[in-house]
């Protein structure tokens, strides 16, 4: 079992540019396309929580 990232998904539901989400959660667009292609190996609590509310969604809708 493994945990996939569908931050694209929820990205292209709500129309939104890599660039422009980096910004908004205020880490660099490089680490922000590290967790979008699923090569991340961590990811912090609070940039999860970030994410979720600009993208107004549920860590569910992110991580599977």
């Amino acid at each position: 079992m493994s945990i996939r990232v569908d931050l694209d998904v929820m990205m292209a539901r709500r129309k939104m540019r890599l660039k422009d989400l980096a910004a908004l959660v205020g880490i660099t667009e490089a680490n922000l396309s590290v967790l979008k292609t699923g090569k991340a190996k961590a990811i912090r609590f609070s940039t999860l929580e970030k994410l979720c509310e600009i993208l107004a969604c549920q860590p569910g809708d992110i991580l599977v």
